[in-house]
């Protein structure tokens, strides 16, 4: 009875109207698994249904674009939920009927959804099409097809990997690999032990399910021991430093009548903070360079003279005519005569550029600026005392393979190498969702893969500071404005991650499609054999 009432039997009774059902609950579920819930054993329980369903024992297999579609759809929910928050800023602050603003965001994930419907036709095809047994597919090729899927929405048209698997697991035993190989890499590992989950779930046999469950030990077990290995070692001297949260509005921080409280209030915040090291937000300045008051920065840069500090400011530097760009302008005494700069990178659509063709969703939206020139890919830190500090953008955050390359970069040339990273964001525009505690997880998943601290100055939250540990040493409460004062030690040295990039992720996909074309070409002449 108990055999007959099992998770595997259920499931794979199912016919495909209910799996659809069920693949839309899983998807709903992983999101869970994220801050600020955390609850990251219930993404691979989701993901070992994903695996129960496309490959556990059933009497007629879903047909390629059957999987195709229960994969999109786990896909869909998932990012459907995980992205709620773009509902926020495109009702609340973009003035969009909630209807519009509900099929945009529909829009959005049908697209990205696409993916794993592919890595789910593609689990179906090479199943199917080649007769390869259940365990290979499940362990050695849904990890490699599952991190395509994530890839491909993290750099596809700019990319947008927001919520990746992987970034599940900055407090799991898995965190330990992320110095080794990188948030995709995560993807790989979390894909795996789905899988094996999956196959515990499917199998009856003790003689399957103990090396199964053995490898799933070690693979935790492993990553236990690769988090106790300190990769990078102390520079210098621990720098003081003053993170800004300035709380202001985002339906107040364009508006003219708001425009000069925001410069004063900035202005007040910064000459306050007595700090080695004083940031402010993304965007802090609501107007452009050329439209400051012209003693403004001046002003600043006499403080930052005058005090021996390095002042770290938000605003849209405008380059003439048409051109500007979302930037950090740095004033110090080794600034003195010519500010530190430094361009966003990776721009947002719709906030940053426009895609050809969505200027009416611009318009529709009231974003105050669409179109921001983009900075160069590699760019020098900033110099602060005996520290040396790599600035990045609100959404750059999200590309951890950009920023190792910045610091690989560095490494190769000789140059100063960044010993502390920092995040400039204006998360104002999602209110109090949960857009903000998964950026800060996003943000410690760097941190991980670079053995490097990591500033945040938000304007509304996350503010905070991250150690080498990924540890939250401070953090001020969102929503509130505020001064975050701390001590922060730079380092120095490289990880694997930072030195590689994701050379090593792709290495290990490939060494999982040979295993697994060698495995299935054994069973495939073991099966000639018996016949």
């Amino acid at each position: 009875m108990l055999k007959r009432l099992s998770p595997a039997v259920l499931l794979s009774a199912l016919s495909f109207g209910p799996a659809l059902l069920v693949m839309a609950v899983a998807g709903v579920v992983t999101v869970t698994a994220f801050a600020p819930f955390g609850l990251w054993p219930l993404q691979l329980l989701s993901m070992a249904v994903f695996v129960v369903l496309l490959l556990g024992p059933r009497q007629q297999a879903f047909s390629v674009l059957q999987s195709a579609a229960l994969g999109w759809v786990f896909s869909f929910f998932s990012l459907f939920t995980a992205t709620s928050w773009l509902l926020v800023a495109m009702t609340r602050y973009g003035g969009m009927p909630v209807f519009l603003a509900v099929i945009a965001l529909a829009l959005l994930a049908f697209y990205l959804a696409l993916f794993a419907g592919l890595c789910a036709a593609a689990l179906a095809w090479i199943r199917q099409r080649w007769r390869v047994p259940a365990e290979v597919c499940a362990l050695l090729i849904f990890p490699p097809l599952w991190l395509l899927n994530e890839w491909l929405r993290g750099c596809l048209f700019t990319g947008f990997p927001w919520a990746i698997t992987g970034y599940a697991h900055t407090s799991s035993p898995l965190a330990g690999y992320a110095p080794v190989i990188g948030v995709l890499g995560l993807c790989w590992l979390v894909a795996f032990c789905a899988g094996a989950l999956g196959l515990m779930i499917c199998s009856d046999s003790k003689r399957l399910r103990l090396p199964v469950l053995a490898a799933v030990v070690l693979l935790f077990g492993g990553g236990h021991y690769l988090h106790k290995i300190t990769w990078t070692q102390p520079q210098g001297q621990a720098l003081t430093i003053s993170l800004i949260q300035g709380n202001v509005e985002q339906d107040k921080k364009f508006d003219q009548a708001h425009l000069y409280d925001s410069l004063r209030l900035y202005h007040d915040l910064i000459t306050r903070s007595k700090a080695d090291l004083v940031v402010t937000p993304e965007t802090a300045l609501p107007m452009l360079s050329s439209q400051l008051p012209p003693d403004y920065l001046p002003a600043i840069n006499t403080f930052a003279q005058k005090n021996q500090s390095a002042v770290l400011i938000g605003l849209a530097v405008h380059d003439g005519g048409s051109r500007y760009a979302n930037s950090v302008l740095g004033f110090s005494p080794r600034h003195e005569q010519q500010a530190y700069r430094y361009d966003k990178h990776h721009l947002v659509p719709f906030g940053e550029f426009i895609p050809f063709g969505f200027r009416w969703f611009v318009d529709l939206m009231h974003i105050p600026l669409g179109d921001f020139t983009k900075g160069d890919a590699i760019q020098v830190p900033m110099q602060v005392r005996d520290q040396f500090v790599l600035p990045n953008i609100c959404y750059e955050d999200l590309f951890g393979d950009e920023i190792a390359a910045q610091l690989a970069s560095q490494n190769r040339a000789g140059k100063a190498v960044a010993s502390l990273l920092l995040n400039v964001s204006n998360m104002a525009w999602y209110g109090d969702s949960i857009a903000i505690p998964q950026h800060l997880q996003f943000s410690v998943m760097r941190v991980l893969e670079t053995g490097r601290p990591m500033l945040r100055a938000t304007n509304t939250g996350a503010t905070a500071v991250i150690d080498v540990g990924g540890r939250l040493v401070n953090q001020l409460p969102y929503l509130q404005q505020g001064i975050l004062q701390a001590k922060v030690q730079g380092r120095q040295g490289m990880t694997p991650y930072a030195l590689w990039g994701n050379t090593s992720v792709m290495l290990l996909v490939l060494c999982s499609l040979l295993l697994a074309a060698y495995l299935s070409r054994r069973s495939a002449g073991s099966r000639q054999g018996e016949s």
